[in-house]
């Protein structure tokens, strides 16, 4: 997280008496995992919504800034225009604004009280920010959105119920100007609904621009694989409380899609799926490929050895920097 963040957080929670948020954060992360996809509200206070910011937001935005940033390298884009549907407290407003030089954010949010605790907390931001434009909006009904060069949903799109999931990731596509950004948690339902909207995008015309390899036709992930990535989170002492764990650090695994109206400039050839297994002399790459699914071997010899020791799961391959 940015210090502004942790600090417009800390700030937010301040106002709050600690039990009733760990309380609420619990209540809320029962709701999200036994009602998730019915299109129901999960939340409605604004005590609530603080309780959610400061328990998931240091993970979400983290989430969706790698995603972020290893879309915003295959495009070769840097956006100045945001468009952040399912806003919630703000967290892929805040990713986007630690990558690029926005000049004008627009936050779809249904619910009153998140977009009240969200506003509180971008008010500490940069000045984009501070003065993003809010709006009460329903992405599951007809009218079209507002446009931006990039448009970002992030653990939005599987709260809302199946049938509702394809027409507005065509909305959100259609809203995108240069490039739309999809980001869901990292668990098989996450990645298949990433994988129908991927379907649904391409067979109308979209280019991937990530996590996918250049030409790579259909998703090689086979029954019972699916593609995902994680970040580590510090957490600090309060996240420690809310969440009722003493780890200083927690996993967020996420999935996530770039869809484009054009090719994308700087397409990876390869994306490495898994974290890379290291041993005397050699490293072992699972890679998604052109082709599918590929293991690659590097050894010292390669050039690129001492760049692959380096790399993490989600990184392209070979390395940007050596294309």
């Amino acid at each position: 997280m940015t210090e502004e963040l942790r600090a417009a957080l800390a700030g937010l929670t301040a106002a709050y008496e600690q039990e009733g948020l760990r309380r609420d954060a619990q209540a809320l992360s029962e709701r999200y995992r036994l009602r998730t996809g019915t299109g129901q509200r999960l939340l409605t206070g604004e005590r609530e919504a603080a309780a959610y910011a400061a328990a998931r937001m240091p993970a979400t935005f983290e989430a969706i800034r790698a995603a972020l940033a290893w879309s915003l390298d295959c495009a070769g884009l840097a956006p100045r225009t945001l468009l952040d549907c399912g806003t919630g407290t703000g967290a892929a407003s805040w990713a986007a604004d630690s990558l690029l030089p926005l000049e004008q954010v627009t936050c779809l949010e249904r619910e009153a009280a998140m977009r009240a605790v969200g506003q509180r907390l971008m008010a500490a931001g940069s000045a984009a920010l501070a003065g993003a434009q809010w709006c009460d909006a329903d992405l599951t009904a007809d009218a079209p959105l507002p446009r931006a060069e990039l448009v970002v949903e992030g653990y939005m799109l599987g709260e809302l119920a199946g049938e509702a999931r394809i027409p507005a990731a065509r909305r959100l596509f259609d809203a995108a100007q240069q490039m739309a950004v999809f980001i869901e948690p990292g668990t098989p339902q996450g990645f298949e609904n990433l994988r129908a909207v991927r379907e649904a995008l391409t067979s109308q015309g979209a280019h991937v621009a990530a996590p996918c390899p250049a030409r790579c036709a259909a998703c090689p992930m086979e029954a019972g694989d699916w593609c995902h990535f994680a970040v580590r989170v510090q957490r600090t002492r309060l996240h420690r409380s809310l969440k009722g764990g003493e780890a200083p650090f927690e996993d967020e695994k996420f999935a996530y899609l770039a869809v484009m109206h054009e090719p994308p400039l700087q397409p990876c050839a390869a994306r490495v799926l898994r974290h890379p297994q290291i041993a005397p002399g050699r490293i072992a790459l699972m890679l998604c490929a052109a082709e599918g699914k590929v293991q690659r071997a590097v050894t010292k010899k390669d050039p690129l050895w001492k760049r692959a020791r380096k790399l993490g799961a989600g990184d392209a391959w070979p390395p940007l920097e050596e294309r």
